[in-house]
């Protein structure tokens, strides 16, 4: 008995003799068809997970598409050693070209620049956050400001700011070590309460107790804690910030989505369909059908 392929219904087939013996071709072709294609899923699933955290990266202390009021605690409960701290948030913003306006607080908190001022602005400042010792520059609250911090005073000035304004997009960002008086501790929390239903507030938090994080936490949630970058900003010669690109080239990536490219093409060479002239009879078949 001849052995031959039949076509299936509805396809068109080749007969031949020898179809036994491309039993094995066709199985090697659906291993490596499976195995490149899991392979482009794998990679394309890569590259969305780059580019997610290429956005989480690029966010900045600040929401991206926000202008931003800064509040900075000048309070003498700052430690030195959270002072660079404070240097590289600012310098951060100035880096990401952020829309600001900024307030300085201790237990009064002061104005320095409206919202929308544009964050270059903040340059000037860098040189007075250092930790006071002989011969450091004298600051404008070097005299003024005392340790009796109340926190909630400058969130609502930042509220009050921001609907001033009337901006439509506006966040706070809190630059603190969260010590505030024990009489502003209720205070805080109603205003921390009401304020999140309103603007996304970020906290940048300097070496703070337990019992001041736990209020903030408590209120805002983990995620509102931020950290300023510790690369590509120069915090010790503020005329060297260099200001970051606008838009970054997301080499991962680019390098996932051309390894997708080639396992496609791949596929498209090693275990693609292979596409044979119809004869002059499959034609006269397909006429006949209205193929």
């Amino acid at each position: 008995m001849p052995m031959w392929a039949k076509p299936r219904r509805g396809r068109s087939g080749i007969q031949s003799a020898d179809a036994g013996a491309l039993g094995g071709l066709v199985l090697r072709t659906r291993i490596v068809r499976g195995v490149l294609v899991t392979a482009v899923v794998g990679l394309l699933l890569a590259a969305a997970i780059s580019a997610r955290a290429g956005e989480a990266h690029e966010q900045g202390l600040l929401p991206g598409g926000t202008t931003g009021v800064v509040i900075l605690d000048v309070s003498l409960s700052i430690a030195d050693e959270d002072f660079a701290r404070t240097r590289r948030s600012v310098a951060e913003l100035i880096a990401d070209r952020s829309a600001v306006g900024l307030i300085v607080f201790s237990d009064v908190p002061y104005e320095l620049l409206p919202p929308g001022t544009p964050a270059d602005a903040l340059r000037p400042l860098l040189r007075l956050l250092v930790p006071p010792r002989l011969g450091s520059p004298v600051t404008p609250w070097s005299t003024s400001f005392s340790a009796g911090t109340r926190i909630s005073v400058a969130l609502r000035l930042a509220r009050n700011m921001l609907r001033r304004d009337h901006v439509e997009h506006g966040s706070i960002l809190l630059v603190s070590d969260l010590e505030t008086a024990p009489d502003d501790v209720a205070d805080l929390v109603q205003t921390l309460s009401s304020l999140r239903h309103e603007f996304p507030v970020r906290v940048v938090a300097l070496s703070p107790t337990s019992d001041g994080r736990l209020i903030f936490e408590s209120t805002l949630g983990k995620q509102a804690f931020v950290e300023p970058s510790q690369s590509g900003l120069d915090t010790v010669h503020p005329r060297r910030i260099r200001t970051k690109a606008a838009t970054r080239s997301p080499m991962t990536f680019v390098w996932l989505g051309l390894l997708a490219f080639l396992l496609l093409a791949a596929h498209e060479r090693f275990a693609g369909r292979l596409a044979l002239p119809r004869s002059a009879g499959q034609r006269r078949r397909e006429r006949r059908t209205g193929a």
